[in-house]
């Protein structure tokens, strides 16, 4: 006896007018044979049109190769299928509309030989109710990382709990969040994962590189990229990926700025497991990791540079202060030599100490730079003729073992920055790489053009034209902790003696002074990399030509001497006397304004910048021409750079502490005879 059910036409058909769902009947060549009203509109057919088509005209396109096959299946093995067993399709209306369906079988054996109705029910309403409830349970998901990142005391610790979490709501075996490493030999670094087998680990250059190394993803309009196990764009990893097990791939990007630092991944068993509010989610998801990265780097730079002007801060007034103490000393040592012109042995030992205030007086210059206290002379530089003349200096320099290689991007501007700071902070970045690299390696030098928009610019680096100038090397790289400290001065991780710990610390003082950024990224065993941002010259020129002038060194002016520490405007008046000159002293600007109106016959106003009380050198100078407009200023101080007013003191002649009798000597005359001086 047949299992099957045998309805008369006239019973069925009356069930098919009041069924509530669109019901179809197909013969076993799969044409449509009857359809009820729903089914007309449901589908926007009339009944005669149903009639004259195949099931397979209901569905997509692209999937009707795929539902004549199990339409096959099913004629061969015949079984009744409930609705709302999982099975949910796509119909497509008369229109070319898509729409979800749930469909149920049954087969029908009649007088007139087999049929099998379909019975198929709109979820489209269902189906939104279902989407919102799993949205509105993925952005509390959301919500709760973003509240454990905030509360949580280690970054490490957070991150090491969204793969989890994330992989238990979306029911997918891996989970993992990585980042590019484009100092790394390998392209990516694992920063936490669940689930992600060596297979698929091994497959992740290759499932990434093409859109994260290739320059696909540049902007932030590029929202994932997929690798499906039957893709048609990417055979060769769908390849991979279907060959390691695996039928879905998705990597949502982490955008830092305008270019990728990582990405957040996902696989899984089935083809076509992430829906769009999968992916929604993990893009969500993608978004908050970036965003927290960003603040915690952000701190972690504000917090650096608060640092680094504290530390630049106490350093540049220690450095005021000893060079104070520097004039005194070779002042007084200076004298001495006069006294004992014929004892040679004497004269030695002077020399030793003046050796040792030099050397001294080296030591506060590079602390200024790094206070970015030093005086600049910026130019415009060919970036190409400098790295071109200093690759052979460098190599010789850095040794056989280690190789210079040299790229300068085609029509890069020039640079503007004082061309002798820039010769040093290079070659002190070449010396530290060449002691990063003891067995050897390759120093790489290069030079480009970078422009900042007027929305994008930042504290550290304003929109402008830039030239930055890179320098990578090979070697044994820093961790993270020396990272944070390696522009800090004296400090160093080198042995004693083999360094001083400000080589680095001027470079950024350089930079910084310059009107540009510094930016260094190293990981122990891959090497360092150092961009420094250096403002584009708006013009080309040539430096100008400075012309000789010889000139006598002593007189017999008046020069009134304001300096409000006594020992050094001691050494300042005998320095002055023994040229010749007469003097006059003041110890701040007050008294030597009282000086000037009581006497008409000082030729030079000789002032430090920084008096203690009142008036500084800057303001005292403008204030005496007022008085005497044809009287001379010469200006001096122990730091190279001082804070100069913006009425016109950076015309004024300056004169760097500690100075020789005979570097004192030069300025004043110059500066009586009104011939402007170039500090050295």
């Amino acid at each position: 006896m047949s299992d099957r059910a045998t309805l008369h036409p006239a019973a069925l058909q009356a069930l098919f007018e009041m069924a509530p769902d669109a019901m179809i009947v197909s013969d076993d060549r799969g044409r449509i044979v009857l359809a009820n009203p729903q089914a007309e509109h449901l589908f926007g057919y009339t009944t005669e049109q149903l009639r004259s088509l195949s099931v397979e005209a209901l569905v997509p396109p692209g999937v009707r190769g795929n539902h004549a096959a199990h339409r096959e299946r099913y004629i061969n093995q015949p079984r009744l299928r409930p609705m709302g067993s999982g099975q949910e399709l796509a119909g497509v209306r008369a229109d070319g509309t898509l729409f979800p369906v749930e469909i149920a079988l049954s087969p029908i054996q009649t007088s007139d030989g087999a049929f099998y109705v379909a019975s198929v029910r709109d979820i489209s309403e269902s189906q939104r109710a279902r989407q919102a409830l799993a949205r509105a349970r993925y952005d509390a998901i959301v919500a709760d990382i973003g509240r454990l990142m905030l509360e949580s005391g280690s970054q490490d610790a957070a991150f090491e709990n969204v793969p989890e979490r994330v992989a238990r709501e979306l029911g997918v075996p891996i989970v993992a969040i990585v980042f590019s490493q484009p100092l790394a030999t390998v392209s990516f670094r694992v920063r936490a994962a669940v689930g992600l087998t060596p297979e698929l680990g091994g497959l992740l250059p290759d499932l990434l590189a093409g859109q994260f190394l290739g320059g696909a993803l540049r902007t932030s309009e590029m929202e994932y990229v997929r690798v499906g196990a039957h893709s048609q764009r990417q055979p060769q990893q769908a390849a991979l990926l279907a060959e390691s097990g695996y039928g879905d791939f998705i990597a949502v990007p982490l955008f830092d700025r305008s270019r990728p630092m990582g990405a957040l991944v996902a696989a899984a068993i089935d083809a076509d497991s992430f829906d769009s509010d999968k992916v929604h989610f993990l893009r969500s998801v993608a978004h908050l990791l970036a965003a927290t990265l960003q603040r915690n780097r952000t701190e972690e730079q504000l917090s650096h540079a608060q640092r680094l002007e504290a530390v630049g801060q106490l350093t540049g007034g220690v450095a005021h202060d000893f060079n104070n103490m520097l004039t005194v000393i070779s002042g007084n040592l200076q004298l001495l030599e006069d006294e004992l012109a014929d004892r040679p042995q004497s004269l030695e030992i002077l020399g030793s100490a003046l050796r040792a205030v030099g050397r001294g007086a080296g030591l506060t210059r590079k602390l200024l730079a790094f206070a970015r206290r030093q005086r600049l002379n910026p130019q415009s530089i060919d970036p190409r003729k400098l790295l071109n003349e200093l690759s052979p200096i460098l190599t010789r320099t850095l040794g056989e073992t280690i190789t210079v290689e040299v790229d300068c991007a085609p029509n890069t501007p020039d640079v503007f920055v004082d061309p002798g700071e820039l010769d040093t902070a290079l070659l002190n970045l070449a010396l530290n790489a060449r002691d990063a690299m003891p067995r050897g390696g390759t120093l790489a030098l290069s030079v480009r053009e970078h422009a900042i928009g007027a929305g994008d610019g930042t504290p550290d680096l304003p929109p402008g034209e830039y030239v930055v100038i890179s320098v990578r090397d090979s070697g044994l790289g820093m961790p993270a902790d020396v990272l944070a400290r390696a522009f800090e001065p004296f400090f160093t991780t080198k042995e004693s003696g083999r360094g001083s710990g400000l080589g680095l610390s001027m470079v950024y003082g350089f930079v910084k002074q310059s009107g540009g950024h510094l930016m260094a990224e190293s990981r122990l065993g891959y090497g360092t990399h150092i961009e420094m941002f250096l403002p584009a010259a708006r013009t080309r020129h040539a430096p100008p030509e400075l012309a000789s002038v010889a000139r006598s060194s002593v007189g017999k002016e008046t020069v009134l001497v304001v300096e409000d520490e006594a020992d050094v405007r001691a050494i300042a008046v005998a320095f002055l006397h023994s040229l010749g000159y007469a003097t006059c002293e003041a110890a701040d600007a007050e008294q030597a304004l009282r000086i000037l109106g009581e006497r008409h016959d000082v030729a030079l106003l000789f002032s430090d910048i920084i008096l203690g009380r009142g008036m500084d050198g800057n303001e005292l100078a403008h204030s005496a021409q007022r008085l005497h407009p044809a009287l001379r200023i010469l200006l001096t101080s122990g730091y190279e750079h001082p804070g100069l007013g913006a009425s016109g003191s950076r015309s004024l002649p300056l004169l760097r502490k500690p100075y020789r009798r005979e570097e004192l000597a030069e300025a004043v005359r110059g500066a009586i005879d009104g011939r402007r001086r170039t500090p050295s």
